[in-house]
């Protein structure tokens, strides 16, 4: 029995894919927290959409594929920034315009070229085909942005509640929402290998929602998403190995059960505090 359940971590492919699982989840879940918080779900979906793009010509021009998509993902984080200040439309609606325009070109580009790029492994990860530099990668992007994120959480928190009393307290407004921007398109780039673009984006809401339904401060709210995310990842993971699916894919449907046992546990909560 023992034997069985120690059999995932014989194989390097599967050592690899569960350390990438340590290393991504935490950037992702503190992130998460933000986005939820601040309503940036869809940024979130926008940029790892957008990418796209820029992945397939960084390839054409021989360029490291996670720069192009660094480099993709901050320009369409300024586009919607600048579309949403400078017109009447909705922020999510520019942001529905600009990611599907991305992605559009980014498709139209991948079928006119060709290459060796496997867009599944682009969309979907391939996560059971990590080397040592997507961890490298992924660990120094991981380092850099939960650093950021927990050195500044208190100044983050206070803008994503009210901009308008962060400018008075004298915080700097415009670095704190492009600084988040910029840990959102590393935090992308460092799943890429892992998650790929498609399901990148419910590692960067789901932990962050399953906390906001069980605390109530900011700090536990780190806490539990992390502690969410990290469990997910590591039981998708192990659990793929058995049941010969995916990994990512697992990932996201132990996240979203997690989401609905959060959810209804909140209801029931709810329920017996209003009959008290």
């Amino acid at each position: 029995m023992i034997d069985t359940l120690l059999l995932p971590l014989q194989f390097p492919f599967m050592q690899n894919a569960l350390l990438i699982c340590i290393l991504v989840s935490v950037p992702t879940a503190l992130l998460s927290c933000f986005l939820v918080l601040k309503g940036w779900a869809l940024m979130g979906d926008a940029i790892s959409h957008a990418i796209l793009p820029g992945v397939v010509l960084a390839y054409v021009l021989g360029l490291p594929l996670i720069l192009g998509a660094f480099v993709a993902g901050m320009v369409t984080s300024l586009m919607t920034g600048f579309l949403s200040e400078n017109s009447r439309v909705k922020q999510d609606t520019i942001m529905g315009v600009v990611f599907s325009g991305m992605f559009g070109l980014g498709i139209v580009l991948y079928t006119a070229i060709e290459s060796d790029i496997h867009l599944d492994h682009v969309l979907f990860g391939n996560m059971l085909g990590v080397g040592a530099q997507d961890l490298w990668t992924a660990g120094t992007i991981s380092l850099l942005v939960s650093a950021g994120l927990l050195l500044k959480w208190r100044d983050l928190v206070l803008h994503a509640f009210d901009a308008a009393q962060a400018r008075a307290s004298g915080l700097p407004v415009q670095a704190l929402h492009y600084g988040l921007l910029v840990a959102l398109s590393l935090t992308i780039v460092a799943t890429l290998s892992a998650t790929g673009l498609i399901l990148a984006v419910g590692l960067l809401i789901a932990p962050g929602a399953i906390a906001f339904l069980t605390t109530r401060r900011f700090g536990q709210m780190l806490a539990v998403a992390t502690a969410a995310c990290l469990f997910s990842m590591i039981a998708g993971t192990y659990a793929s190995f058995f049941i010969d699916s995916a990994p990512a894919p697992t990932i996201i449907l132990i996240l979203t059960g997690l989401f609905l046992i959060a959810f209804t546990a909140r209801q029931l909560a709810t329920r017996r505090a209003s009959r008290a």
